[in-house]
């Protein structure tokens, strides 16, 4: 049976000793919750021996409450436990000087999808590098990453840091909360005190959850349009719609598990992607459909596009499936069947203002690069990634904990 490492913070009086006579703050949001579905803060704030001074909220809330990107959650007072909650979505986003003195040690119980541009994991970086400034400790509570160990896409780039690109990561990383926040402190060279409660029992490489825990734990929305282990699996390469014209699903039961637009010909751009790259559709199920988003991009209009799925074991291959190059491959056949297709979405995006969304969203500008080109083949893009997610698997080896 696998047991998070809340559950075993919580279950273990040992494991919290270190914690006696300190001021304890919490990072957590909706899915941070035990086996039996209580909010973190709220079994936190149960136990006589911990002291909670203060909790913290990424983006879309500690409770959850906000539903798009840069709709941002204020600071409030929590009635129920008598404590401040702190918002790091918005102006601020490091914690600043006030709220550090509020605590001692915090708590870092987040759940992550595996995906470098997953804000969760940018917030991770900022209040590891506020702790070793004002010299607080971290201790993360490490959850599984549900989409497994599996690497794929290019790194960031130098000069390509945002709040959606916390560092030269890959796409899909392979990595827990937990072991990424070994990775920051050698990355950045960080001297904080930082531990992890790591999980017991976590089989990354069995099926059928890959990664989640299929059949022993619910799943909880870590954000609004996360609804289901499907949108994981396919979010490494699902995300990219948001710097395009293109629907994600936002305003549909299914987000980030399908695209499309009113005047695209789904049928087309099928046949493209399974002419130009073949290999590249390995792992999974595409199959055309029509919806109509409720709200976001292309609300109240009939659109056709095509949906992922993998949630099937009949056509599901976790080792297969390769999200990012799928995605990839859908732009460049929408590119190949409409050369003057709008595809690209130049609009504000994550507090960035100068630049692509596209390009921030990959980490640099050579996917979109290789979209637009006519004579870039898949070829080129293996060409430019293998290299990559080569030397990230490399690296990331002496991170991790299972």
């Amino acid at each position: 049976m696998i047991r998070f490492g809340l559950d075993r913070l919580l279950a273990d009086p040992e494991l919290r000793r270190p914690l006696a006579g300190k001021r304890v703050a919490l990072l957590a949001h909706p899915a941070s919750v035990t086996r039996d579905l209580t909010h973190s803060l709220d079994a936190l704030a149960a136990l006589p021996d911990i002291e909670l001074s203060a909790a913290f909220g990424p983006q879309h809330g500690l409770r959850g409450d906000k539903q798009d990107n840069m709709v941002e959650s204020p600071d409030f007072f929590d009635p129920r436990h008598g404590i401040p909650v702190f918002s790091l979505y918005g102006e601020v986003r490091r914690p600043t000087a006030p709220m550090m003195d509020r605590f001692d040690v915090l708590l870092v119980d987040l759940q992550d999808l595996g995906c470098r541009i997953y804000t969760f994991i940018t917030t991770l970086r900022y209040v590891l590098e506020a702790a070793a400034h004002h010299g607080k400790s971290v201790w993360v509570l490490d959850r599984p990453n549900p989409a497994g160990r599996p690497i794929e896409g290019t790194l960031l780039q130098p000069g390509w840091e945002s709040f959606v690109g916390a560092g030269p990561l890959p796409m899909r990383h392979g990595l827990t909360m937990g072991e990424l926040a070994r990775w920051f402190i050698a990355a950045l060279k960080l001297d904080v005190d930082c531990q992890v409660i790591t999980m017991e029992g976590w089989q990354p490489g069995a099926a059928p959850g890959f990664g989640w825990p299929l059949g022993e734990r619910s799943w909880i929305n870590p954000s609004p349009n996360a609804p289901n282990l499907s949108m994981a699996r396919a979010y490494a390469g699902t995300v990219m719609l948001e710097g395009t014209t293109l629907s994600e699903g936002r305003g549909t039961t299914r987000p980030l598990e399908l695209f499309g637009a009113p005047d695209l010909d789904a049928g087309k751009v099928l046949a493209e992607m399974e002419a130009f790259a073949p290999n590249w559709l390995a792992g999974c199920k595409l199959r055309e459909c029509w919806f109509e988003p409720t709200f976001h991009k292309h609300a109240g209009k009939l659109c056709q596009g095509l949906q992922i799925h993998v949630e099937d074991p009949t056509h599901y291959d976790h080792a297969a499936f390769r999200p990012w190059r799928l995605q990839a491959l859908a732009f460049k056949a929408i590119r190949r069947v409409r050369r003057d297709y709008p595809l690209w979405r130049d609009f504000p995006y994550e507090y960035e203002h100068d630049r692509l969304a596209i390009d921030l969203i990959n980490g640099s500008e050579t996917l979109r690069e290789w979209v637009d080109d006519a004579t870039t083949r898949p070829g080129d893009l293996d060409a430019l990634a293998l290299g990559d997610e080569k030397a990230w698997e490399e690296e990331r080896r002496d991170y991790l904990l299972y």
